[in-house]
């Protein structure tokens, strides 16, 4: 069910000629990990300043939990945890202690704020680097230590600015990992801008792809990769371990089946080009007609392929 926690309507933001971003409408909902993804300049920083009130929209608005960004940008502080693409700290200071500084200035009362940020500290992974200065942290103890300093916050929507900047892959990984665990737990609504294609595939619900200022494709994957592939959504490769008998006539009888949009067969094998997985039911279909299966492969387009193929259609169409 829709329930839209941010929504942007008709958002845009000019510097003289230049259109940073140009009538973006959007509706991210409640508990939904959406990824804005786009090149660098495409326009997401502005778009994320515009959300937390701190940069004023030319036209257009910015609801964050109901509120309006530009007009109410402190009550929407006290709903939303911003982390950008670089967290500073005190590195003189313990992580606790930073953590704790934090709180006082978000209004935790005195008396609970010691247990509360170990408590934070503890959902983030750092329990056990509670009492390490913060100068000796790593690039992704930093960012989990940043979560920590939107947790203790205990907000409703979290934005966070390329997080994965710097961390090295184990890193990354559990990152996101932790990123998801928190938005399912604590019914988060996390908004990500990234360029990291990858990234986004393994974490958000749905992304939207941010070019130039402007949102020109959103959806969940399987969305973006049927309205750009359309049926050959799905490429399932069958190798068998006897010469095919009949391929012709098979080829025919595979192109039958629902889902299959093309069939092409070899000597040992057949490629299907496919509008859904349909994996199980193709091993069923060789099982039952006894040819000997040796092997399946799958490829599914993803956000690398998605991307690609979206420029290349945008620059066939300035071509023409």
């Amino acid at each position: 069910m829709e329930n839209p926690i941010i929504q942007l309507n008709g958002l845009s933001k000019h510097y003289g000629s230049k259109k940073a971003v140009e009538n973006l409408s959007l509706k991210i909902n409640k508990g939904e990990i959406f990824g804005l993804l786009g090149p660098n300049g495409a326009g997401k920083t502005t778009t994320i300043l515009m959300m937390l009130g701190l940069s004023e929209p030319t036209s257009g608005e910015a609801l964050v939990c109901g509120i309006n960004a530009t007009n109410n940008p402190i009550a929407v502080k006290r709903k939303v945890g911003y982390m950008p693409d670089n967290v500073g700290f005190y590195d003189n200071m313990t992580a606790l202690e930073n953590l704790m500084y934090i709180g006082r200035l978000s209004g935790i009362p005195e008396e609970k704020i010691a247990v509360k940020a170990r408590e934070t500290m503890e959902l983030v992974g750092l329990g056990d680097e509670l009492y390490k200065k913060t100068g000796a942290y790593s690039r992704g103890m930093k960012q989990r230590l940043a979560l920590a300093d939107l947790l203790i916050r205990e907000p409703e929507v979290m934005i966070l600015d390329e997080p994965t900047l710097g961390i090295d892959p184990a890193g990354i990984k559990e990152f996101l990992v932790l990123i998801r665990q928190l938005s399912r737990q604590q019914g988060l609504t996390v908004l990500l801008s990234s360029h990291h294609l990858h990234q986004m595939q393994q974490i958000c619900d749905r992304v939207g792809i941010f070019v130039e200022g402007q949102l020109l494709m959103e959806g969940n994957i399987d969305t973006l990769s049927g309205n750009l592939f359309g049926k050959e959504s799905y490429v399932i490769q069958v190798t068998v371990r006897e010469p095919l008998a009949n391929a012709q006539a098979l080829q025919q009888e595979l192109q039958q089946l629902e889902h299959v949009n093309k069939a092409a067969t070899s000597e040992y094998g057949v490629e299907l080009s496919c509008s859904q997985d349909i994996t199980p039911d193709i091993v069923r279909f060789f099982v039952h007609k006894g040819l000997n299966v040796t092997g399946v492969q799958k490829k599914e387009y993803g956000l690398d392929e998605i991307y690609q193929r979206f420029f290349e259609n945008n620059a066939k169409k300035h071509v023409q």
